[in-house]
């Protein structure tokens, strides 16, 4: 009876490992064709164990295991950027962030849009290129870029942002990292995405990568160009926008970043709600600054 006893118990915490798994393979996936595929893979997967474990099908577990082989290789091509990440979050020891860790504390107020948005217009304006990494409350450290850069730890400013983009400066090539209401960091390289290679230049893939590895990290991208305005966010690229379409989208992603900050516990209704008061007052105050400033958001090359 003992022996079993702790036969079942082992197949017991089996399934649940395996079940606990596959819910967090689930709850980490966001797209709907990931989430397809996946289905797809676990289920061949799931076929395979209970064919060799129940059935004596010699010729049909043969068959599934070679499908299931050439979908994990089919698969790992699929998805290599993102096992390459899996492998730096387990190798910096991040589980928090594979685990879904709530975002970090995070405040900007409507200043912070006004601000972003008025120095995108204004570099629109004289087609200087600019990338501007805004932190939402990810846990974005130095050797997640091929070079950090200068660190500034500056209050955020207009001027200062466009000082930073000039093109006399050493800085003007690399990206200006900001998180709140905050300058952290300038000339910094980012990682390049694998998508686009061909359709985009190097801001904008550098945009799509830094977004592609961190969920709560948004880019604005000017072109050299032509100076459009670009906003990359989770590894897609909204191009070209108006400078009142980025101002609606920074109101969006900023102000829902603002409201799980204030309340983590939160859910449901309750939370729903609190996120677009939040972003209805940012509404208001932006546009009121834009009333007192109607050249500041006007973008002649869109």
């Amino acid at each position: 009876m003992n022996f079993w006893g702790i036969i079942n118990l082992k197949f017991l915490l089996d399934v649940l490992f395996a079940i606990g798994f596959g819910f967090l393979l689930f709850s980490r996936v966001k797209e709907q064709r990931t989430l397809w595929l996946l289905r797809g893979y676990l289920f061949l997967v799931s076929s395979a164990w209970f064919i060799q474990r129940y059935a004596y099908l010699p010729l049909t577990s043969k068959l599934i295991d070679a499908v299931v082989l050439a979908c994990s290789l089919s698969l790992a091509i699929l998805w290599q950027g993102e096992l390459r990440r899996l492998m730096e979050l387990l190798g910096t020891g991040r589980l928090a962030v594979l685990l879904g860790n709530p975002p970090k504390e995070f405040r900007a107020t409507s200043t912070t849009i006004t601000q972003l948005v008025d120095t995108a217009g204004k570099l629109s304006q004289n087609r200087r290129g600019a990338l501007i990494v805004v932190d939402l409350g990810s846990d974005l450290r130095p050797e997640d870029f091929l070079y950090s850069g200068t660190n500034i730890e500056a209050q955020l400013s207009t001027d200062l942002l466009i000082n930073l983009f000039a093109t006399d400066t050493p800085l003007h090539d690399g990206a200006v990292l900001v998180k709140g209401n905050k300058i952290i960091s300038a000339g910094v390289i980012l990682p390049l995405s694998r998508q686009g290679i061909s359709r985009y230049g190097t801001r904008h893939l550098a945009a799509l990568g830094i977004t592609e590895r961190f969920d709560r990290c948004i880019c604005i991208v000017v072109s050299e160009e032509t100076g459009t305005l670009s906003l990359a966010n989770q590894g897609k690229l909204e191009r070209p926008i108006t400078s009142s379409r980025l101002q609606e989208l920074l109101v969006n992603l900023i102000g829902s970043q603002n409201s799980m900050g204030m309340n983590k516990s939160s859910l449901g209704k309750n939370s729903l709600s609190q996120n677009t008061n939040v972003s209805d007052n940012m509404i208001s105050d932006s546009n009121e600054k834009v009333t007192e400033k109607p050249a500041i958001f006007i973008n002649k090359n869109n």
